[in-house]
Order: structure tokens, then sequence, then C-alpha cells
């Protein structure tokens, strides 16, 4: 047996953003709130920098411009926090770049320093 059921378009209506939650209204009238751990951005900004948001996406998100955080209404609503982004994998590759070439110059000093036997 097939049931059909509409997803309801989630549009976040308002949000605040307090010293331990972030919390949505929706333009349907639901109200949900999820720890300001989540946002790892928000966490450590600025009580000044999470009040300075703007609604993206005619009400599908939430964007914090200061911290350059969005979060969804999805997000929200299906339990997604915001994954703490570990060291930039560009600098990352630069550090191991880095190391290659220090080792093979200290390589290339060996061999050039390599007495001859002849």
């Amino acid at each position: 047996m097939n049931t059909a059921v509409k997803i309801q378009d989630v549009k976040i209506k308002d949000i605040n953003v307090t010293k331990e939650t972030i919390k949505a209204r929706f333009m349907d009238g639901r109200t949900i709130s999820v720890p300001l751990a989540w946002s790892w951005r928000l966490s450590e900004a600025t009580p000044k920098q999470r009040s300075n948001w703007e609604i993206i996406g005619d009400g599908h998100g939430v964007h914090w411009p200061d911290v350059d955080e969005d979060i969804s209404a999805e997000g929200m609503l299906y339990g997604m926090p915001a994954p703490r982004l570990r060291e930039s994998s560009t600098s990352t590759l630069r550090l191991k770049s880095q190391e290659k070439k220090t080792k093979s110059n200290k390589g290339a000093q060996r061999i050039a320093k390599k007495p001859d036997f002849r």
C-alpha cells in the first residue's frame, strides 16, 4: 500500500541565540531549540555577533555574517549539528610538502658531501 505524504516546507520566521541555546520560530508556529554547542562558531562568538543574523533562502536558513555561520531549518529539525573543522587541509598539505622538501634537501646534501673513495 502506497501512502502519499506531503513534506511540509519548513521556514524560519525568527531566531534567538542565548548563552545555551539556538531557538527558532517557524512560519507554521512551531518552535525548536537546539544546544548552542551545535554551532562551534556561534559558541565562540560574542553576544553582539550572535545577535547579527539574517534569514536566508526565503526562510530555509539563517546566516550570521560576523562569524560566517549558516544553519538550515532542516538541520535544526533533523538534529544535524555543524561539524567542527580541523586544521585546513590546504595548510596541512603545505606543511607536508615542506617536510618532503626539507627531507629531500638533507638527502641531497648527504649525497653531495659523500666522500669519493676512488
